[in-house]
């Protein structure tokens, strides 16, 4: 791989970063915000932020390079397919938690839903997601789908999930700023500086920064997977590309000296008839 260190020590400030953000989280709501619960009060609301943070921000961000680390680049890509769609599926399981919890709590409180700019963009990626985990699972982890249905949407499947990545921390941040400005009173408001908003802004920062190293990690082409060597294109006769090249190569391998051989005896030819000829020229004479 090149620029090796450069690569590890973005990772490792990558799971740092985001490990620290999951911490955050959860001192957050259990030093700040009375702690968790499951009754359809603040407690229970409290699992929304931990859940989020934790599945569609930490774990959707390793399952996007995982395909990058150069250890498992021996591993097949199966396998790989499969340990990408786990930790999505896990990222997901999370999120409806999440929703599950601010939806009760608000229903339980009398609070309006889907109300704010938040829930509107935070709904939407959710769907997003879960859309794109169905559909990359039937298209690229099941066998089923043509390699041209393949060849045609991974580019949208790549795009897409590095969208719903970035809309999912503006939307964290989003709701950050508006837990702030809501859960705090005077005389301790947002506008006062008080250890809590101060706490919180540094997990938006932490936030921040750990999606700024997963796009950067992402988008270096020189970090990506390489092609298997025996990776195989299924062609319309239902062999191979290695295999059509082979034979092509072979076919032509095998023309070229055959032309060579036809090309060499004509010649040999040609140089018995000159003696031939030269030799009757003399018995004449």
């Amino acid at each position: 791989m090149e620029g090796y260190w450069l690569f590890l020590a973005l990772l490792v400030s990558a799971l740092l970063v985001g490990f620290l953000s999951v911490i955050f989280t959860l001192v957050w709501v259990l030093h700040y915000r009375e702690g968790l619960g499951w009754d359809g009060t603040q407690l229970e609301f409290n699992w929304h932020p931990v859940l989020l943070v934790t599945g569609l921000v930490f774990i959707q961000g390793i399952a996007i390079i995982v395909y990058r680390l150069p250890w498992t680049w021996k591993c097949s890509k199966l396998l790989m397919k499969s340990i990408h769609a786990g930790l999505n599926a896990v990222a997901a399981i999370l999120a409806i938690i999440a929703l599950v919890a601010v939806f009760d709590n608000h229903n339980v409180s009398g609070i309006p839903n889907m109300y704010s700019l938040h829930s509107w963009v935070g709904l939407t990626a959710v769907i997003c997601y879960l859309l794109q985990l169905v559909s990359g699972f039937v298209v690229f982890l099941l066998p089923w789908a043509p390699l041209s249905l393949r060849a045609f949407l991974m580019p949208i499947h790549v795009y897409s999930g590095l969208l719903i990545f970035g809309t999912v921390i503006a939307t964290v941040l989003m709701g950050v700023t508006e837990k702030l400005i809501f859960g705090l009173r005077a005389p301790a408001s947002y506008s006062t500086f008080p250890p809590e908003g101060v706490f919180a802004n540094s997990l938006g920062l932490l936030i921040l920064v750990f999606g700024a190293l997963i796009f950067w990690i992402v988008t270096r082409p020189q970090w990506k997977r390489p092609k298997e060597p025996n990776s195989t294109l299924l062609q319309p006769n239902g062999g191979t590309a290695e295999g059509a090249r082979g034979s092509m190569a072979a076919n032509s391998g095998y023309n070229m000296d055959k032309s060579d051989s036809e090309l060499n005896n004509e010649v040999a030819a040609r140089k018995r008839n000159f003696v031939l000829d030269e030799a009757g020229q003399r018995s004449t004479m």
